[in-house]
């Protein structure tokens, strides 16, 4: 990798990158305007956390290098990486830009060239950030940003023939269709991030109940709950239950729904009426299948004319349950008790993802072997939804696999060749 790679120059991505920070409140703004999440989480986390990611990229591009095998002095074996050509990069509709940036900058800085196909709920921040490529200096065409409906544009780069590569994130029934796609045409590399269903283990040992419970709270009902982490199975142990859920929801009462344009609002509105209409769907599911709702469970401010669901609380849920196994993207928590660390691990792992998964004990011990026993691709302790850019994310089972972020999410994008020199 390095240098040998044919990729944009480090000045063009660091340019890239300054100009999103330049731009920075448009791009909010646009951000906002498209999928509904308050404006300053756009402002101080969607943005700045994009150009992050580019400028990281950026300082890659001459920090990685090749490889000489250690053969005999008869020969030299070089292994050298190679970019796949064309990425078809295709991205949801919750992180337009962040999700976006986690595509381009490890495929850019690797040297290649990029189709982007954001969300069609989601396109303006895609569109204008292409325009800022182009002024950054990157040449025409190596960024195309096609617009469309998945059944046609996102099927269209999933079964072209010049197409070397998709990197999808989206719902794991639309990652299927990818890899149909893959077996249909040209065999492309296929990345995946899809759904998770994260479990958030809650011991009786917690070091602190009320930073738990906040970040409980944040980690469902943060960006409306349209997460692909989401914490959205809440696993408490059954002595603890009662008195930690009074705890969320007194933090969730702090976390309602208002107009996305105003500074102060921290949830914002559903990305539209279909999936106000699926979350609303889970929330009678779950009433039907017999769960309780603690809090919340109801669509507001319809007077606005906007898509608000409150933040919504279920317990007494059965992790057979729709709610709990099904992925929501939604503000809906769904509590499940267990009696000893046993069952809450296999709770956790009794599901069809495995993107991420967290933890709450004083006791490093019991942290460590059940942080290797939970089947996902981050495992928090004692936080949730920690992490930079210098760290993997990614999926284990149903939830994908390939990884976004760090330096591994280079890897995907190029091809290893050996060259083997016999020398006289």
């Amino acid at each position: 990798m390095g240098q040998r790679i044919a990729s944009p120059s480090k000045k063009v991505l660091q340019r890239f990158a300054a100009l999103i920070l330049e731009n920075a409140d448009q791009l909010a703004l646009l951000e906002t305007i498209d999928m509904g999440k308050p404006i300053s989480d756009s402002r101080l986390i969607d943005v700045p956390g994009s150009a992050k990611c580019i400028n990281f990229y950026a300082e890659a591009v001459d920090k990685i290098s090749d490889e000489i095998a250690p053969t005999d002095p008869s020969a030299v074996a070089m292994v050298v990486r190679e970019p796949l050509g064309v990425i078809g990069a295709v991205v949801p509709w919750n992180f337009p830009l962040m999700m976006a940036s986690w595509k381009l900058g490890p495929a850019l800085a690797t040297g290649n060239s990029v189709v982007l196909k954001p969300a069609e709920q989601s396109s303006l921040t895609a569109i204008r950030i292409a325009q800022l490529a182009v002024d950054a200096g990157l040449p025409a065409g190596v960024l195309q940003v096609v617009p469309g409906m998945g059944e046609t544009a996102g099927q269209a780069i999933g079964m072209h023939m010049d197409v070397d590569m998709v990197a999808f994130t989206g719902s794991t029934e639309v990652g299927k269709y990818f890899m149909q796609y893959s077996g249909k045409s040209n065999l492309k590399r296929v990345s995946l991030e899809c759904g998770g269903k994260t479990p958030h283990i809650i011991l009786p040992d917690c070091p602190d109940l009320d930073k738990a419970a906040s970040a409980v709270a944040w980690g469902i009902f943060f960006n409306q709950g349209e997460v692909c982490n989401a914490g959205s199975r809440l696993l408490v142990h059954e002595d603890i239950r009662d008195d930690f859920i009074a705890r969320v929801a007194k933090v969730a009462a702090g976390i309602q729904p208002g107009d996305p344009l105003a500074a102060g609002t921290k949830m914002g509105a559903m990305v539209d009426e279909t999936q106000t209409d699926r979350v609303l769907g889970y929330i009678e599911a779950g009433r039907a299948e017999g769960a309780s709702i603690a809090l919340g469970g109801n669509r507001v401010m319809t007077e606005s004319g906007g898509y608000y669901i409150e933040p919504t609380i279920f317990s007494n849920v059965d992790n057979s349950m729709k709610i709990a196994q099904e992925e929501i993207f939604g503000p809906v928590l769904s509590t499940i008790t267990f009696k000893n660390v046993e069952e809450a691990v296999a709770i956790a792992n009794d599901t069809i993802y495995g993107l991420a998964g967290a933890l709450w004990t004083r006791d490093v011990s019991t942290a460590h072997k059940v942080a290797r026993q939970i089947k996902a691709g981050v495992v928090w302790v004692n936080c949730f939804d920690a992490g930079d850019i210098t760290t993997p994310f990614g999926g284990f089972k149903q939830s994908g696999f390939g990884r976004d972020k760090s330096l591994h999410a280079m890897e995907k994008y190029t091809d290893l060749k050996l060259i083997w020199l016999q020398l006289d």
